[in-house]
């Protein structure tokens, strides 16, 4: 007898608790072997004065187990509380979020018969970093953060998951013709890799037309790997496409910890009425099965489902009066799948799972150490809050000429929301108050720190309010900033 596996299980809020009851229902009726230990996450837990939603206990939990099934949660509304699965995933290394997306016409109205796609996304950097500032009265920042290490984890273990699987296309979406070293990073990095597995075909997209393309032909995309916050949009786009986002389950994967969830929230607006569609969350949990070794037991669930699928017994987001069945309330969709297991389905396809589980894949995910490059100090953006009447360009151009010039530094240009605006700029330009200065050697040689501390002196001298400062580096002889639109 297989030994129970220990997972952590959170019942979550709103819905969460009646359909985590369910699935957990059906995975132990088809034998899953699971040894398991309850947490408390979410609104209680934030109600409870944790502010990232989660307990020090449940933190031990999921060190013990390793494995997290968790039903949705709501996180308050108002200022003060951060994003559990944010915090979860990035406290915990919880780097790929894999999310497999697929049709089951007829008996989920679909456009898209024929779809099949995994999406897989990075976790823990771009966007989501996190990091915000309000700089002026009318500009606000948020940093983009894309690592080589986090990329080629990412991108690895996409090619990787494409193998195993038996897929045979990687398709890369990124914004790289405007964010040309972020999304040029990854896109980069996609081809390196891209060539050590010739036995899968790999393309690249700009993720607007990729996104246009996905909408209307998905049939033609297998795996996609995105960096996070495209990643996010497209996996719920994705999840749509196939008929319900309340069908969809997905994956958190990273070598301490992986969290099984379905993708929907906690519909408070139906909780407690037991007419919640657990679909989304079982799916995740025949993902948990697979990962924790146990594939039979994930193949005979998955197929049961599909098949009370197709025997029209169908919750209220699926139900449809010419074609379904039973109008079936959570509780009793569960009974259904449990009725069937040990069948196939007749007209969707079965599925088969290996017996090789993902946590082995993401702990072979190896990252080479980073080569130092040569790094070479060869100017400095200083960003200013100025407003002075009219917002001329020049003006502010021609007083840093006079007053901050000097000590081998001079004034090369200024931009405002990325455009050159001095010199020779356009005066159609609109102008915010937020203005990036670039500073560059007179000689163009390298520059040391003491140079810029002095400008800055210069620039607190001359009654100008700098907010903020970005130097610029050459690496190994590359530029490692970006230019002014119209530079």
């Amino acid at each position: 007898m297989t030994q129970p596996t220990p997972i952590t299980v959170a019942y979550g809020d709103g819905i969460g608790p009646e359909i985590m009851e369910a699935s957990l229902r059906v995975l132990q009726a088809a034998g899953a072997q699971l040894d398991i230990e309850t947490i408390l996450l979410g609104e209680k837990a934030y109600n409870a004065g944790h502010p990232a939603g989660i307990s020090p206990d449940a933190w031990a939990s999921l060190r013990r187990t390793r494995v997290l099934y968790k039903a949705p949660i709501t996180t308050p509304q108002g200022g003060g509380f951060k994003s559990l699965n944010v915090t979860l995933r990035k406290s915990m290394g919880m780097y790929a979020n894999v999310r497999p997306c697929v049709s089951y016409a007829p008996f989920i109205d679909t456009k898209h018969p024929l779809m099949d796609v995994v999406v897989i996304r990075e976790n823990e950097e771009d966007l989501y970093a996190g990091i915000e500032h309000r700089q002026t009265t009318e500009v606000y920042q948020c940093l983009k953060l894309i690592s080589r290490p986090g990329s080629e984890r990412i991108i690895r273990y996409g090619f990787e998951y494409a193998r195993r699987n038996h897929r045979r296309k990687v398709t890369c979406f990124t914004k790289d013709n405007i964010m040309k070293m972020t999304d040029g990073l990854f896109h980069k990095i996609f081809e390196e890799i891209a060539q050590e597995y010739p036995d899968i075909q790999s393309e690249h997209m700009i993720i607007d037309i990729g996104t246009a393309r996905l909408a209307s032909h998905p049939d033609q995309f297998d795996v996609l790997i995105l960096p996070n916050l495209y990643g996010d949009i497209l996996s719920d786009v994705t999840a749509q496409l196939t008929g319900s986002v309340g069908l969809g389950g997905s994956a958190n994967i990273g070598e301490h910890l992986a969290m099984f969830e379905a993708i929907h929230g906690s519909a408070p607006d139906i909780a407690g009425k037991g007419i919640a569609n657990p679909s989304g969350l079982l799916l995740a949990g025949v993902m948990m099965l697979v990962h924790i070794g146990q594939s039979e037991v994930a193949e005979k669930v998955h197929n049961a489902w599909l098949r009370t699928l197709e025997d029209g017994i169908h919750t209220a987001d699926i139900y449809k009066a010419d074609f379904s069945q039973l109008r079936a309330d959570t509780a009793t969709f569960a009974d259904a799948v449990i009725e069937r297991l040990g069948q196939e389905p007749q007209k969707l396809r079965p599925v088969h799972y290996a017996k090789a589980d993902s946590q082995d894949l993401a702990n072979i995910i190896s990252v080479p150490k980073t080569v130092p490059a040569k790094k070479e100090l060869v100017g400095v953006d200083v960003f200013l809050d100025w407003n002075e009447e009219g917002r001329d360009p020049n003006v502010l151009g021609q007083y840093l000429e006079t007053h901050c010039n000097g000590d081998g530094l001079k004034l090369k240009m200024i931009t405002n929301r990325g455009q050159k605006v001095y010199p020779d700029g356009m005066p159609e330009t609109f102008c915010t108050d937020h203005w990036r200065c670039r500073f560059v050697s007179v000689d163009g040689e390298t520059i040391q720190h003491h140079q810029i501390i002095r400008l800055l002196e210069r620039t607190a001298a001359a009654g100008l309010d700098f907010i903020k400062t970005e130097n610029l580096f050459n690496f190994d002889g590359e530029r490692g900033y970006s230019l002014g639109q119209g530079e």
